[in-house]
């Protein structure tokens, strides 16, 4: 299945695409893409619907993320040996865990903003995965069983917040807009193995990442195991796996992103994301504030 939500930011539905493409409404079977929606047993019960007889969506409405109330946002860091390399970084003996804020969560197609004060924002392409059954103490053998399902995310990093300024990464990783996932939550069925797909990443037409799953060193299976000894993995959490070379700040010389840019991502079987890079503007607080 590949699962989505669509509508206006905040007011999404749940929803499915058929075999033609065409999204389908799953309003009067769940509330929402999330939490327990993603029980193996909930997961279950939906595959087992006819698509025809779901509403038909008309239009291309707007594509939420693909998951909602997203408890943990969790990233994995240098999990590729070459962009460790490209970093300028040892490959870690044990994975890097950080945390990125789930306020930074939006749509796959939905604008990314520069944070005031950035001068290095850069992009991240990278295979995701979702949570369903809970995860505790789990062995790498059984650990796939736990997963709801795959998506993309743009990891989307402001440099020098990360890592020019004191402390952890996780204030460079979490400005609003710098979480963009789905465009769907593609369920295991239609990914036999999760490390054996392509991630590529366009900026302005210009390819500059075309990697592979393959060459992670810490597998989606590890990182379930590794991660549920420290912390319960609950349904809806997601963790972003990691990204391939070719990020801004390992070319010669950098780039990073701009106002008016376009990134393009793809990852096989996983769909597209496809966002425009607009300047900094005052938080959705302060103009409230102001307007009244």
């Amino acid at each position: 299945m590949k699962l989505l939500r669509y509508g206006a930011a905040g007011s999404e539905r749940p929803g499915i695409l058929d075999k033609d493409g065409q999204i389908r409404d799953l309003s009067a079977h769940v509330s929402d893409m999330g939490g327990n929606t993603l029980l193996p047993a909930e997961m279950a019960r939906l595959a087992a619907l006819e698509l025809e007889r779901l509403p038909h969506v008309a239009g291309t409405p707007r594509l939420g993320p693909c998951v909602s109330t997203v408890g943990k946002f969790i990233c994995i860091g240098l999990n590729y040996s070459d962009h460790a390399a490209e970093a300028g970084m040892a490959i870690p003996p044990e994975p890097i865990v950080f945390m990125k804020a789930t306020s930074a969560i939006m749509g796959p197609n939905d604008d990314i903003e520069i944070p005031r004060d950035g001068k290095k924002t850069d992009w991240e392409a990278e295979l995701g995965f979702v949570i369903g059954a809970p995860a505790k103490y789990v062995t790498e053998g059984d650990a796939l069983n736990h997963v709801a399902g795959y998506c993309i995310v743009n990891d989307l990093s402001e440099r020098a917040f990360q890592l020019e300024h004191q402390g952890q990464w996780t204030k460079g990783k979490s400005h609003d807009t710098f979480g963009p996932i789905g465009p769907w939550l593609v369920t295991p069925d239609e990914v036999p193995d999760p490390q054996k797909l392509s991630l590529r990443l366009d900026v302005n037409g210009h390819r500059y990442q075309d990697g592979s799953t393959a060459t992670m060193v810490y597998s989606v299976r590890f990182l379930i195991a590794y991660l549920s000894r420290f912390m319960t993995l609950q349904p809806g959490d997601i963790v972003s796996t990691g990204t391939p070379p070719g990020v801004g700040m390992g070319q010669r010389p950098p780039v990073f992103l701009k106002a008016g840019d376009r990134i393009s991502i793809a990852i096989d079987g996983l769909g597209e994301q496809h966002q425009n890079v607009t300047a900094p503007h005052e938080s959705r607080t302060q103009e409230t504030e102001r307007a009244r």
